[in-house]
């Protein structure tokens, strides 16, 4: 469905009587309905009996599963929230119009082949379908952080994320390779199949450092400490709304496609601590080895890049004044938190998981969603001010060319929102409960996902890192205070001069966004707000796909 559409808007763009008749923003909505009405039909397969034990396609290259129909409607569900809450920036006065015209067209496309990408490395069950699967997701990402072409920020960004994304990329490749060249496999479960049954030997020495390294490249891309220093970067110099798509489109298949590899190697459930020790006392370090050789490493590296990520993340990240600097450390932070959920591997943190992906979309979802208005009131205000200063039509050329092109319109330093609670009560209102979800506050979202993944640490024996994540959980919602602190400063002036008082003529400019675009921030807000309401509409989801990956 993805892919012909794709195919369609391409030879729409080409056809001079079809492009010329379509506003950008129309292409822009065609792909949002495009990404509802796949999702449709992605969830109308889930009720083909025989999908429980999967469905082989194209050669065993792909393997559709409940789980991954499930996981690819909530994907293309997010997709399509952000495509079509897609701002609409206009500012009128007697002297010009500005509407925004952010290469919506290009934007559209790239991230239709992007999306295809990451749908179809939630099913992958080959290495060399994974391998072209992530290639497809990544490529259309790089393209996404340049979308401001004439930005030297936006430009490096791109730059940067291609050179360090190419690097794990090649790692990716290498372990696959590693992993071919010792076994002559390249399906999943063929794999899965020898690791279960092999004796410890070369082959099995081989084929653990090949999935290791492929691990490796994964925990790269989604940013996870010790292999971050890229996304802070990243984050900081893209444009917002691209930056949406970095935080969170990516992440989730990733991280699927690790939770299927993970939880299918050696024993489902994982292993216990405790028999863990008693074995390593009664027979030593050889015979541990030859039960799990892969399944050990993997689960120490993932809790020691879990326990890197909780440090690092909140550590580092009481430093930043820089916005999405600060949130970058954040979802480095949660990584740390869902990869403690992935690496205990029984059903209870399997469940806790998916949980946690699921709320850290929305949350994230809204809270970036919120900076974009934001940033187009605090943007639309230093028009209004040029124009009562009575300036010049040039300059007013000039400041739209600068907005628009070089991408000045995102908010850059927290300080920017300073005093946005006593003119935009409601926006400043929902950043705090997005905020506040984020810290683990009760009753929001937030607090219930760590406390699922806590309690599964605990049961199980992980009491060391569940108490560094406790501790780490409550330092990091000092930098949350601080831009809730920041958002009720009461202040006459911003950073740029510009006056922010009730009593100035500020509110008599035509700001708008689009409708589905407030509707949407609204939406989320209350579902973060008032989920513990109504809980079971998504922990009876991820209880049933927890559930279906243990049975099958």
């Amino acid at each position: 469905m993805i892919f012909i559409s794709i195919l369609t808007l391409i030879v729409a763009k080409a056809l001079p009587s079809i492009n010329s008749n379509l506003s950008s923003i129309y292409f822009t909505r065609i792909s949002a309905i495009i990404f509802i009405y796949a999702g449709v039909l992605s969830f109308n397969t889930y009720y083909i009996q025989c999908i429980g034990s999967g469905i082989g396609i194209y050669s065993g290259l792909f393997n559709i599963t409940q789980y991954s129909v499930l996981i690819e409607v909530f994907f293309l569900m997010i997709a399509s929230l952000i495509l079509i809450s897609w701002p609409l920036y206009k500012y009128t006065n007697k002297n010009i119009e500005i509407k925004n015209t952010q290469y919506s067209i290009d934007y559209s496309l790239i991230v239709l082949f992007s999306t295809l990408g990451s749908c179809l490395l939630i099913s992958s069950s080959d290495l060399i379908s994974m391998y072209l699967s992530i290639e497809l997701q990544s490529f259309g990402l790089y393209v996404l952080s340049t979308l401001y072409r004439d930005s030297e920020s936006s430009t490096s960004a791109g730059l940067k994320y291609f050179l360090l994304g190419g690097l794990s990329s090649c790692l990716i490749l290498l372990g696959s390779g590693i992993i071919y060249a010792l076994t002559g496999l390249t399906n999943f479960e063929s794999i899965y199949s020898l690791i279960s049954v092999s004796e410890i030997n070369y082959i099995i020495q081989g084929l653990s450092l090949g999935l290791i390294i492929i691990i490796i490249g994964f925990l790269f891309k989604i940013a996870a400490a010790p292999l971050h220093n890229w996304a802070p970067d990243v984050y900081d110099d893209t444009p917002t709304i691209v930056t949406i798509w970095l935080t969170i489109m990516p992440k989730i298949s990733i991280l699927i496609l690790l939770l299927e590899i993970y939880t299918q190697i050696g024993l489902i459930g994982g292993i216990n601590l405790f028999e863990l020790n008693e074995t390593l006392n009664n027979n030593g370090y050889a015979e541990i080895l030859n039960q799990i050789p892969c399944t050990y490493l993997l689960k120490n590296l993932l809790l020691i890049s879990s326990f890197l990520s909780l440090i690092i993340g909140t550590v580092v990240g009481l430093a930043q004044t820089r916005i999405k600097r600060l949130l970058a450390y954040s979802t480095i932070s949660h990584i740390g938190f869902i990869l403690l959920a992935l690496a205990i591997n029984t059903e209870q943190s399997i469940d806790s998981f998916l949980f946690y992906i699921i709320q850290y979309s929305i949350t994230n979802l809204n809270i970036f969603l919120i900076l974009i208005a934001f940033s187009y009131i605090i943007n639309y205000n230093y028009l209004y001010k040029i124009e009562k200063e009575n300036k010049l039509l040039l300059e007013l050329n000039r400041v739209k060319e600068s907005l628009f092109m070089n991408n000045i319109t995102d908010i850059k330093y927290i300080s920017s929102l300073k005093g946005q609670f006593f003119l935009n009560p409601l926006l400043s209102l929902s950043l705090s409960i997005c905020l506040f979800s984020m810290a683990g506050i009760p009753p929001l979202i937030g607090f219930f996902s760590k406390q699922f993944v806590l309690y599964s640490a605990i049961q199980n024996g992980y009491y060391f890192i569940a108490f560094v994540a406790i501790l780490v959980s409550v330092v990091s919602a000092s930098y949350y205070l601080k831009i809730i602190k920041v958002l009720q400063i009461e202040t006459e002036i911003n950073n740029d001069g510009i006056e922010l008082n009730n009593n100035s003529q500020y509110n008599k400019t035509d700001m708008l966004l689009t409708n589905f675009h407030s509707f949407l921030i609204s939406t989320l807000t209350l579902s973060i707000l008032l989920f513990i309401l109504k809980p079971s509409l998504i922990l009876n989801s991820t209880q049933l796909i927890s559930l279906s990956l243990f049975n099958f």
